[in-house]
């Protein structure tokens, strides 16, 4: 048995410090790790919440824009059995901005493009054969819808504005077949249009051009 002498040495005085000491730093790396697994928990959870919130913001927009196409568009009105024939003179349609029937052989650009004058019918309506949504407006429409519609249309392919001046409402839609009157652009149902007829399954040739034809 180690004498009280031993024990109370200086060497033995050290050898205490040395064991508290590492006794303690083995305490602090123990600490260290638990934190350290405690933030990579925290981590992992953010970022399986933060998926799964993403995953499911995700699917309530596929949700949101499939009940768009499949449900009918309040208002708007419809035009079956359409002609396609291609002309190169003038023609007659029985609405206005017209939604389809023979048109110029040579569609209008439509790849987001803003006209800022009159287009030629013919050519608008072989656009619309393309699957593209036709935004017109009339001298009565406000500069705020104005330029609303642009800034969508500028970003929307398959898609043109211009103005109409004879036609009846300030703002008005069109694809294939399909057409809408609106107050303002900010009315829900013009993003249904565009979701439910830009390319949609109205289209007679889904997938032509709408880039290369004129372009005034």
């Amino acid at each position: 048995m180690a004498s009280a002498k031993n024990q109370n040495s200086p060497a033995a005085a050290r050898r205490a410090k040395l064991d508290e000491a590492r006794r303690k730093e083995r305490a602090r790396e123990r600490r260290s790790r638990i934190i350290t697994i405690a933030a990579a928990v925290v981590v992992v959870a953010g970022l399986v919440a933060g998926g799964g919130y993403l995953m499911s913001a995700a699917d309530d927009k596929d949700k949101a824009e499939e009940q768009a196409r499949t449900s009918p568009v309040t208002g708007e009105k419809s035009w079956d059995d359409l002609t396609q024939d291609h002309v190169e003179t003038p023609v007659d349609y029985p609405m206005n901005p017209p939604v389809g029937g023979n048109h110029n052989p040579v569609w209008m650009n439509c790849d987001a493009d803003i006209y800022t004058e009159a287009i030629p019918k013919e050519n608008a309506v072989h656009s619309l054969e393309h699957g593209a949504v036709w935004v017109t407006y009339n001298d009565k429409a406000k500069d705020a819808d104005v330029k609303a519609f642009s800034e969508r249309v500028s970003k929307t392919p398959y898609s043109l504005m211009s103005p109409v001046a004879d036609q009846k409402d300030p703002l008005m839609l069109s694809a294939w077949g399909k057409q809408l009157t609106v107050k303002s652009a900010t009315d829900a149902r013009v993003a249904q249009f565009f979701t439910k007829y830009v390319q949609g399954a109205q289209t007679p040739e889904p997938g032509a051009a709408c880039s290369g034809g004129v372009a005034k």
